[in-house]
């Protein structure tokens, strides 16, 4: 695989003075405890949205593993020289905060077992990654793959910080995890990116994974939220359908401001920072960085 467009070298939008990593990126540790648990309709009574969460939290500790995996396996194809050090800075501070999602999720979704929950998504995401590679998927196409779930998970992001409503009648704890972990994938969400383009990546191979990412998403994220409602005992009341509906097609729904910035991953000039039409402050990375100021007794700085 060549590049087909000029490689992207990484450098955070604006400087962040509170990481004292040069990449501008920060490992902290979550502090609030799960070990009671939460509500079985943790998202303000609502099942769907409650569901609706807690399946996206049963996909990330085998997705954050695999992230994990591919940078840094690619990592290591990116020589040790000065113009790749803020890189492989980056590359690290991505592992550390990959791995401190997978270990909150990991104690947000035993309790989900608890509640008589099944994970499946878990297995389907493990049965994949292991047919790519008993294939001989190379390294190459695993971090496309991570940096198409990248942008995805990072619109995501953009969605909660830019809605103050969204989660706001969820369990307080739950409302940090989740704004928490949307600032974290807004910081991180370029490294990716970033070190696809250094290693090599093109965009013809960068296109066919991220359709491939939108569609399994899409169908995985589907079959594990009805899968829970049906062990909730919700599936088939009106309430949690017209709850779904709100979310995705409502006046402020979802797709209505995540259409735009999924579309612009096919751009041949896209990059994950780029954020063109709003003023720092309104910008994606200022949201993230005003969170985590304001909650900074919430977490731990870990380096």
């Amino acid at each position: 695989m060549t590049s087909s467009t000029t490689p992207v070298p990484l450098a955070p939008a604006t400087p962040n003075p509170a990481s004292a990593s040069p990449s501008g990126l920060t490992v902290r540790k979550l502090e609030i405890d799960l070990s009671q648990g939460f509500d079985r309709h943790w998202y303000g009574g609502d099942a769907f949205l409650s569901q609706y969460h807690n399946a996206l939290s049963m996909s990330f500790p085998v997705g954050e593993q695999s992230f994990i995996d591919a940078v840094r396996d690619c990592a290591k194809l990116l020589p040790q020289t000065p113009e790749h050090a803020l890189l492989h800075e980056a590359v690290a501070q991505f592992i550390g905060q990959e791995a401190t999602h997978r270990h909150i999720h990991g104690l947000y979704n035993a309790h989900l077992e608890t509640q008589g929950l099944v994970n499946r998504w878990q297995h389907w995401a493990t049965a994949r990654i292991d047919y790519a590679k008993k294939r001989g998927a190379q390294p190459l196409h695993f971090l496309a793959v991570t940096a198409a779930y990248e942008h995805l998970t990072a619109v995501l992001a953009d969605y909660l910080l830019r809605h103050n409503n969204t989660l706001h009648s969820a369990d307080p704890r739950m409302q940090t995890l989740w704004r928490w972990h949307a600032a974290e994938e807004t910081e991180h969400r370029a490294v990716a990116y970033d070190l696809y383009h250094a290693v090599q990546g093109n965009y013809a191979w960068r296109i066919r994974w991220y359709i491939y990412a939108l569609l399994v998403f899409t169908f995985d994220s589907g079959r594990q939220t009805l899968l829970n409602l049906w062990h909730d005992g919700t599936l088939f009341k009106p309430g949690t359908w017209w709850s779904a509906a709100k979310f995705f097609w409502g006046r402020k729904g979802a797709m209505w401001y995540t259409l735009g910035p999924l579309l612009a991953y096919f751009r041949r000039d896209f990059h994950p920072d780029q954020e063109a039409f709003a003023a720092p402050e309104q910008q994606t990375r200022g949201l993230a960085r005003r969170w985590l100021k304001e909650n900074a007794d919430s977490f731990r700085v870990v380096r």
